[in-house]
């Protein structure tokens, strides 16, 4: 029990208890500011990019990002609004309204601290890698194509949530394209990826974000702004509401809540790994995912957006020097600083170099490299990531997730199935593998019985390897079918069977079956502790006593010709 506890420990809380001081605050202080820095055009960027007002994605940074900080499972984990939310917000603001979408980010949190409670991180691992890829690749194309209409300043009345609409409506304004926003986008581009190539540290999101806004202002650029969009970016934090809630929309709701928990607690966690591998250090998955719910509660209340784990801002916090979860809280409070002191500064800052700013976002997302490398591997993972890839553009990230993830669970188990095989001396060639569906079932496919030396006449041995499971119960079937009740001992190898689920037993168990009414003598040896007990557990008593158990291939040739003597039976040697 007290193992259960600690599971659920903040590290705040480990860091304090272990010894906090001035060196490792001033190392948190200065990975704050630098993750602040960043963070700042960032959160505007990415608000604007779902629908919604600049202020949004600020008020999501400061409030989500403390509380994923204060109260996470991981030392370095920095929160706040990211790429990956970006579809999933603008089509729930679509379609249900900003209230709607409050109300999909609150649930979501409710969704996150339960599967924190039940454990549930442990099993977010188990998403395979062509699934995630697929849609986080996908999620940066539409990205792309969602900045298309700032990046070059179009004139469009409405633009579609939908991918393939929404490209048909930004073709039919070509025309309108503005040549200043479309310089000051492309200059902004460039400038951020040649600050990474010559400069890293440098804080390039910032520095264009700065130059453009000046340019615009002292130039007087006819260029879109935050503030003639928006009218500027609020001075103060909003105060905690819940007057967005409605009961009557809970239920058309819960499938974009699942859909952003299920996002918040794959990114989350694997920000996670990824802070684990920079540091050397653990975190607590779980206590992460309850540290994800809250902050999405406290960020609906306070009318911000989703929020998780952010990959880049975690990994430029580490590289910053950060000590503890403390230089997260610093993050937040510097956001919140820059909030109340620069918010005027805000209404120059150009949509273009924001657009430009996602650009590189989505670029980042895409995983080029890592998408082209599992184009290479097995026609089962080309399939699962651009199925998974495809529906993310085109329907949505939700079916693209439940679609790729059952194709590859019936992928993993056609390759687990392949790993069954029966071998004996009465099933024909040693290390066949289970019979396929489309074998000839109108022959007699059952091979001659071969004596084997040593062993009581008529004596069967079957060796068993691999997992006997669903998957693989059809060929199973098949296979035992074609063997059929021809001797009358068998002795059943199950050394290199590391499991047996329901399906598995109960077609072992009507073979069992069949051969104990033939008067048959069945030894199974070798079997695991595991597999023993759920043989016991789904097969019949009345059956399991007729038959026997040795711990080992040796001890059942011995049993066997025991026996046999006793009876008066012959051997084939």
């Amino acid at each position: 029990m007290l193992q259960d506890w600690r599971l659920f420990v903040p590290k705040t809380v480990t860091v304090l208890r272990q010894g906090y001081d001035l060196r490792a605050f001033r190392g948190d202080m200065i990975a704050g500011l630098t993750v602040a820095i960043v963070a700042l055009p960032l959160a505007m960027a990415l608000a604007i990019a779902s629908g919604t007002t600049p202020e949004r994605g600020l008020i999501t940074a400061i409030v989500a990002g403390f509380f994923i900080s204060f109260l996470g499972g991981s030392r370095f984990q920095i929160g706040g609004p990211t790429g990956a939310f970006v579809v999933i917000v603008y089509g729930v603001i679509a379609r249900h309204g900003y209230d709607g979408l409050l109300m999909a980010t609150m649930i979501a949190g409710v969704m996150l601290v339960a599967a924190g409670l039940l454990r549930v991180g442990t099993w977010i691992k188990y998403i395979p890698d062509p699934v995630t890829t697929g849609f986080t690749t996908g999620i940066a194309t539409v990205i792309t194509v969602s900045q298309i209409k700032d990046f070059f300043g179009l004139t469009a009345a409405h633009v579609p949530a939908d991918f393939l609409p929404k490209i048909q409506a930004l073709w039919d304004v070509h025309d309108t394209l503005n040549p200043t926003a479309s310089a000051v986008a492309i200059i902004s581009l460039l400038t951020i990826l040649l600050l990474r190539r010559v400069a890293p540290k440098i804080p390039g999101f910032l520095i264009v974000t700065v130059v453009a806004s000046l340019a615009t202002y002292l130039l007087h650029l006819p260029i879109e702004t935050i503030g003639s969009k928006f009218g500027g970016v609020p001075s103060t934090l909003p105060a905690p509401s819940l007057t967005f809630w409605s009961w009557d929309k809970v239920h058309d709701i819960l499938p974009s809540a699942f859909t952003i928990a299920l996002l918040a607690g794959v990114e989350s966690l694997l920000s996670a790994v990824v802070a684990d591998q920079m540091t050397g250090r653990r975190h607590r998955s779980n206590m992460e995912l309850v540290a994800q719910g809250i902050a999405n509660i406290a960020s609906a209340a306070m009318a911000g957006m989703p929020a998780t784990g952010a990959i880049a801002r975690t990994a430029t916090n580490i590289r910053s020097g950060a000590h503890s979860p403390v230089a997260g809280m610093m993050h937040a409070a510097f956001l919140l600083a820059f909030m109340l002191a620069l918010a005027p500064l805000a209404y120059y800052v150009p949509l273009s170099a924001l657009a430009a700013i996602l650009m590189v976002v989505a670029l980042n997302m895409a995983e080029l490299h890592r998408f082209r490398l599992l184009l290479k591997t097995s026609g089962g993972d080309r399939a699962v990531l651009l199925l998974t890839f495809g529906l993310t553009v085109v329907v949505d990230l939700t079916v693209a997730i439940e679609v790729g993830m059952v194709l590859a669970a019936f992928i993993f188990m056609h390759r687990m199935a392949q790993l069954s095989t029966i071998e004996g001396n009465g099933t024909g060639t040693a290390g066949a593998r289970l019979i396929e569906e489309d074998h000839d079932d109108f022959a007699d496919n059952r091979p001659p019985y071969v004596p084997l030396p040593d062993l009581p006449k008529d004596t069967t041995v079957l060796t068993f390897r691999g997992p006997l499971f669903f998957g693989s119960t059809s060929a199973l079937k098949d296979a035992l079918d074609q063997i059929g009740p021809q001797s009358q001992h068998y002795i059943l190898r199950f050394e290199e069977v590391p499991l047996i689920d329901t399906s598995g037993a109960l077609a072992f168990g009507d073979f069992l079956r069949r051969a104990v009414a033939d008067d048959a003598t069945v030894t199974v040896c070798g079997a695991r502790d595991r597999v023993r007990n759920n043989l016991q557990q789904i097969i019949d008593h009345g059956l399991l006593d007729k038959i026997r158990f040795a711990p080992s291939f040796e001890a059942a040739e011995e049993a066997l010709r025991k026996n046999c003597a006793v009876n008066g039976s012959g051997t084939n040697g």
